[in-house]
This record gives C-alpha cells, sequence and structure tokens, in this order.
C-alpha cells in the first residue's frame, strides 16, 4: 500500500472573529502537497480572512493550524518565506517602476541577483509586461498591476500559493497568460524545490471546480 500523501494544509475547528463578531467558525481541513483547493462561498463567508491566515498575516482565534508542518502562529517565522499570497489588493509601490517593486522583492527573500533578474525578466515575458515594466506603477491600469502582483507573489518560488481573486481586473488574455505562473500546480511554468500546493478564493463556482482537486466551501460564520 502507498504512503498517504503529507498535509500541505491541516485545520481542525479553525475560528476566528473580529472584536464579537465571527468571521470563521469551525473549519476542518485536510489538503495533500502539490494539490488545488478552491474556496467559495457567500461575500463575508470568511474566504479572504482564511486566506490571511495561512499566510500568518492574522492568528487564528481558536483551533489548530499548520501549514507546510509548522504550527500557527507560534511557527508563522518558519513559514514566511515559503509561502506566495495574491491579495485582494497588489499593494504595489506606486512610485516604482513594476521592475523595482520585483527587484526590491527579490531583495526581500535574498534571491541572488543573476538568479532574480533571470526569473524577473521570465516572469515579466509570460505575463506581456516587459515593454511596460520600467513604467511607474501609478501610471498603470488595474490589470497591469495585478499582473505585477502576480509576478511577485511567485518571485520567490514558494511551495504554498495563496490566492484571492487572481483573475481580478485581468482580461481573457491575461487570465490565460497567468495559468502558467499561478494556474493548477502541474500547469506552473517555473521550478519549486517542492510540490506547489495551490488555494485559490473565487465568485466564479464553475471555473473554480473546474481547476480543483478539492472545493472548501464557506457559509457566514462557519464551513459547509
Amino acid at each position: 500500500m502507498s504512503e498517504a500523501p503529507e498535509n500541505a494544509i491541516r485545520l481542525r475547528k479553525l475560528g476566528r472573529d473580529y472584536g464579537d463578531r465571527p468571521a470563521l467558525g469551525g473549519v476542518d481541513l485536510d489538503l495533500a502537497a502539490g494539490a488545488s483547493l478552491a474556496v467559495l462561498g457567500p461575500n463575508g463567508s470568511g474566504k479572504s480572512t482564511l486566506l490571511r491566515v495561512l499566510a500568518t498575516l492574522l492568528r487564528p482565534s481558536r483551533g489548530e493550524v499548520s501549514v507546510l508542518g509548522s504550527s500557527l502562529p507560534n511557527e508563522a517565522w518558519k513559514l514566511r518565506g515559503r509561502i506566495g499570497y495574491l491579495g485582494h489588493e497588489p499593494l504595489l509601490y506606486e512610485d516604482l517602476t513594476g521592475r523595482e517593486n520585483l527587484e526590491f522583492q527579490a531583495r526581500l527573500y535574498g534571491i541572488p541577483a543573476g538568479e532574480a533578474a533571470a526569473r524577473i525578466e521570465s516572469d515579466l515575458k509570460l505575463l506581456g509586461m516587459s515593454r511596460r515594466a520600467d513604467y511607474r506603477v501609478s501610471d498603470y491600469s488595474a490589470g497591469m498591476k495585478q499582473r505585477i502582483a502576480i509576478c511577485r507573489a511567485v518571485l520567490h518560488r514558494p511551495a504554498l500559493l495563496l490566492l484571492d481573486e487572481p483573475d481580478s481586473n485581468l482580461d481573457p488574455e491575461g487570465r490565460e497568460a497567468a495559468r502558467s505562473l499561478i494556474g493548477r500546480p502541474d500547469e506552473l511554468d517555473w521550478e519549486s524545490e517542492a510540490r506547489v500546493t495551490r488555494v485559490a478564493v473565487s465568485h466564479d463556482p464553475e471555473k473554480a471546480r473546474s481547476e480543483a482537486d478539492q472545493v472548501l466551501e464557506l457559509e457566514i460564520g462557519v464551513a459547509a
């Protein structure tokens, strides 16, 4: 009998409150390394909150959380170089160019200059941003900002991709181009030292289900 795959994410009764208001209640999940998870649910059901907990940006209020073998929140420091997070807002430095944003990110992660330059050029080309990479972000459209934010999320070649509405502001061409950087793990056009696991929040259930190995449906305050 083959050995069961290692879980990239394990949640037991995960809860997160904002003051007296519960945002997540009783979420249980086992997600194997290398799998793709779609997170669905209405507005206010805690989809973005879940991603932020997994990204170590929010502390859980209760329950058990294990990500890539590390327990949260106590071992969050072990994870920050292994997670790629694409939030609902791009949060780029508007006064820098797209390339400068990526170069700054590369320095934060300690990526050697030559390797960083090659990755940046390759990812910009894949996303169709090579010619616009040296424009200031403040001059970008929303779709162009999203493309740079996608490049930034994968620049350090993370083991876990956390994606909050990754298709936001992308036209059909941009969505297709992005698949090679943030699509299903078996579609990615970059190398990682570990099997890449993907968690994506979506408001498009049909598309999300077609791209996922597993689906987590959230309701207001609880997991369905």
